[in-house]
């Protein structure tokens, strides 16, 4: 037997032992799913079995709360917990932004304090860099971190902070020095959310939901041992998590995890555009049905062939900004072919008339729409396209 297929055959057998049954039923919800609070049964069990077993983050070193799994061993692993419906025991940034940054970038003591806290679900992360008037154009941020011997004084706003509501740790981007070119005079800090200066104020969107806050600084904290890279060099760490974040957000992972949304794309045209033998009745909508089930495969396989080329199974650079254009772009297309496939059945955002369903698709579809922003707006992304991976010549 090759080393493969044992390593294959010990995590069924794990999984078949320390996978509660409850959590991989079809439409379960693993509650809390960016921290550890607020979890019980068997979603608290989940998450504990595979933070013991260092498959929360598969890929770390061991040292730092991580499984230690090579490129192939973790896709084994991915692959049986598919098999199996296992849901993630862990999403959120402290997985895919922050925690690969610190690998890189942190010093041993950071690794050694922060990322097994972030392996166990122990803290939860929000993001410190949009502002009112440094959205796009991020260099332009004006949060300024004062010098104050053993820590930086914070003062400032960040706006669209993702789950800042519930976090307990930022990362954020600072000014640090306003007499240089204004990339150069950047940090990025960390620092705990339960500072007596932040102050939290959430941002409701049309879809209904609230994920975002602006965040208010008023001589908050941030201890030096917490700067990562050194001072006024943070712009470079600061665009390496951003190709993290578009490497996180290319891969899939904001594909709609809404549980009241059942159907595919082919079943829900068949339900509500289909025939009396359920087959699609309009030739444009087939069309469309179509060449959506395309792309999603050639999405999906380019996926595949960048994460297997990607030595070590390490995150890109620049490729990512070309993932996560087209993965957020598709994002919206398909809510948005999803509304045209309910008609009139998608003008309710609430009650009785509506099933849960028709009410979900249309709450994805408002909230979808923010996805060509978040994490880089779409103009920027082709703009890096032409820029670093085409070479072509400035205007």
């Amino acid at each position: 037997m090759d080393k493969n297929q044992q390593f294959r055959d010990d995590v069924r057998a794990w999984l078949a032992d320390n996978c509660p049954a409850s959590v991989c039923e079809p439409g379960a919800v693993v509650k809390s799913s960016f921290s550890s609070k607020h979890r019980d049964g068997d979603s608290k069990l989940w998450l504990e079995n595979m933070s013991t077993k260092g498959w929360v983050a598969p890929m770390w070193p061991t040292q730092y709360g991580g499984g230690g799994l090579n490129f192939s061993e973790n896709k084994v692993l991915q692959q049986e917990l598919k098999r199996i419906s296992a849901p993630a025991p862990l999403v959120g940034m402290g997985l895919t932004m922050i925690g690969p940054t610190l690998l890189e970038f942190g010093s041993e003591e950071q690794k050694q304090r922060h990322l097994p806290k972030i392996a166990s679900g122990e803290i939860h992360w929000c993001q410190g860099y949009s502002e009112p008037n440094a959205g796009s154009d991020l260099a332009n941020l004006q949060t300024k971190a004062e010098d104050n011997g053993d820590h930086f004084l914070i003062n400032g706003s960040k706006i669209w902070t993702s789950g800042a509501m519930h976090a307990d740790w930022m990362f954020c981007l600072v000014r640090t020095d306003t007499t240089v070119q204004k990339q150069k005079g950047i940090s990025f800090v960390l620092f705990p959310m339960t500072d007596p200066g932040v102050t939290r104020k959430p941002i409701r969107l049309i879809s209904g939901e609230s994920p975002f806050c602006q965040i208010f600084f008023d001589d908050v904290k941030a201890d030096k041992a917490d700067l990562i890279g050194k001072l006024n060099e943070g712009w470079t760490v600061g665009k390496r998590l951003l190709q993290y974040e578009r490497s996180s957000i290319g891969g899939g992972s904001i594909t709609s995890r809404d549980t009241d949304i059942t159907d595919t794309i082919i079943d829900l045209a068949k339900k509500y555009r289909g025939d009396d033998t359920g087959q699609i009745e309009d030739p444009l909508l087939r069309h469309e049905v179509i060449q959506h089930e395309i792309n999603s495969r050639a999405f999906a396989a380019t996926s595949k062939r960048m994460m297997a080329e990607a030595k070590s199974g390490k995150t890109p650079g620049f490729a990512t900004s070309m993932m996560k254009y087209y993965a957020s772009e598709m994002t919206k297309s398909k809510s948005e072919l999803m509304v045209s496939i309910l008609g009139p059945e998608a003008l309710g955002r609430e009650g009785d008339e509506f099933t849960k369903q028709e009410l979900a698709i249309t709450r994805r579809w408002l909230f979808d729409k923010a996805f060509t922003i978040a994490g880089g707006c779409s103009e920027v992304q082709l703009d890096i396209i032409a820029k670093r991976i085409l070479q072509l010549p400035a205007s």
